[in-house]
């Protein structure tokens, strides 16, 4: 299937638009190793991914809560200390380019997250990027997790558009996959992950950063 330029483009949140690096430093002045929230972010998908898959549901505040509960000796304060630190998140460098450039061509930009809501809104404000973001969407509102189908497919729905005519950016590729699983035109670009998982099917779009995915999202034909 020939992919078209999307009306909407749809941004995973952590990681992908927001640095994670508060996070990190609450868990070092608790005392943690710099190299425990990877391990911690890891165990809080499976948390919930499991629970998706088995057909019960968690909060990802509490997934992360029970990570950090398995993966650390911290007490109920210090972790309450580390979740409310997402609060704290601002944008990597490149994202206020990235999403200008999609605004001022004409196309809708949304954040699509599993996470609190809030957390987006919030890191959004803090960057001074607010307004290049016409809605920020928690699949917390239909109790579900990504990457399942359900969550890209309430997202198109609630933005008005097919499925066809919505993207799905993510430094995360199981992110990206379940996008295109939904019918979504996927866009990967490197982060945290070094690179696309090989075991899932190609990332429609696969780009060494974050303003090249945007660049080759703009550069799909025209529907």
């Amino acid at each position: 299937m020939t992919r078209v330029r999307p009306e909407v483009v749809a941004f995973d949140v952590n990681e992908t638009l927001l640095d994670l690096a508060p996070v990190r430093a609450t868990l070092v002045e608790a005392g943690q190793p710099e190299t425990l929230l990877p391990t911690v972010f890891a165990r809080t998908l499976l948390t919930g991914f499991a629970a998706a898959a088995s057909g019960t549901w968690c909060r990802f505040r509490d997934a992360f809560d029970s990570a950090l509960a398995q993966d650390s000796e911290l007490d109920a304060g210090a972790r309450g200390r580390v979740i409310e630190a997402f609060g704290e998140l601002a944008p990597h460098p490149d994202v206020e380019p990235a999403l200008r450039r999609l605004v001022e061509v004409g196309l809708r930009v949304v954040t699509l997250t599993h996470g609190s809501p809030g957390v987006a809104e919030a890191g959004l404000a803090r960057g001074g990027i607010t307004p290049l973001v016409q809605r920020s969407l928690s699949s917390e509102a239909i109790r579900a997790w990504k990457p399942a189908r359900e969550v890209y497919l309430w997202a198109a729905g609630t933005c008005g558009v097919a499925p066809d005519r919505m993207a799905l950016v993510a430094a995360h590729g199981w992110d990206v996959l379940g996008a295109q699983r939904a019918g979504l035109t996927g866009a990967w670009f490197p982060r945290s992950e070094r690179v696309y998982p090989a075991v899932y099917e190609p990332a429609h779009i696969e780009a060494g950063g974050l303003a090249a995915a945007v660049d080759a999202l703009l550069a799909l034909p025209a529907a």
